[in-house]
């Protein structure tokens, strides 16, 4: 019922700057939340930052003060804005959500695809 497609991932050397962008399509009435994960072969998936409708924005203790998360209502798109970036930012960033469907008023939960962000000089 609904899609999430991650892309803008890449390589960027240390200090540096990335975008990566999540756009979810399909018959959403609304958007619940909007977050990005990221994952190491050494770690967990761990919540980088989250967009909510009810709560506003939240961000990892690791990523405050250098990334950002800005909102796309009118497309349904989350765009993740990276700065001052360090090695270990390195992971598979993942976009997830929660969506009300239009169709029949049920809730919709699930993953993008992930995007590799390396961070190496």
């Amino acid at each position: 019922q609904v899609q999430l497609v991650e892309s803008g991932g890449g390589l960027v050397h240390p200090g540096g700057p990335l975008r990566l962008s999540c756009a979810a399509s399909g018959s959403i009435l609304r958007a619940n939340y909007m977050a990005w994960y990221r994952q190491t072969p050494e770690k967990r998936r761990e919540l980088v930052a989250q967009d909510s409708f009810s709560d506003g924005t939240t961000y990892a203790d690791s990523v405050k003060g250098r990334f950002t998360i800005y909102r796309d209502n009118a497309s349904n798109k989350r765009d993740l804005h990276m700065n001052i970036m360090k090695p270990e930012d390195t992971a598979v960033y993942y976009c997830n959500g929660e969506f009300l469907i239009e169709d029949d008023g049920t809730t919709w939960h699930g993953w993008g695809q992930g995007t590799q962000v390396t961070v190496s000089s």
